[in-house]
């Protein structure tokens, strides 16, 4: 059991920021189109978060002319060139799937309001 968790700890993405269910992230993914490789942005709402240790995931959603798109992402992954909060939000749940049914304002996440001292 050591070596497994020496190799899970060698392979885990040290550099995430603290997020949770609800916030607004940016991802910045590698993607390998023929022999070249570029960076794709995708931002979104975080509506799951499953799993732990290496195969830690995300589900990430958003909508783009009229349509819902979801994305799933691995947060240990070498792809993952980068992971940016824009926005945090304040959710009362663990899994934001009720979103999926909503429109317009109503699908949008209340705002969380940090306290300044």
């Amino acid at each position: 059991m050591n070596t497994i968790q020496k190799i899970n700890r060698e392979n885990m993405n040290m550099d995430l920021p603290a997020f949770t269910v609800g916030d607004s992230v940016r991802a910045d993914i590698r993607i390998v189109e023929g022999g070249k490789e570029r960076i794709q942005s995708f931002t979104g709402t975080v509506i799951a978060r499953s799993g732990n240790g290496v195969s830690e995931s995300i589900t990430l959603r958003r909508v783009a002319y009229g349509i819902g798109i979801e994305r799933v992402l691995t947060l240990h992954s070498p792809r993952l060139a980068k992971l940016e909060v824009v926005r945090r939000g304040n959710v009362k749940r663990a899994k934001l799937y009720w979103l999926r049914e909503r429109q317009g304002k109503a699908s949008r996440v209340k705002e969380l309001r940090e306290n300044k001292q």
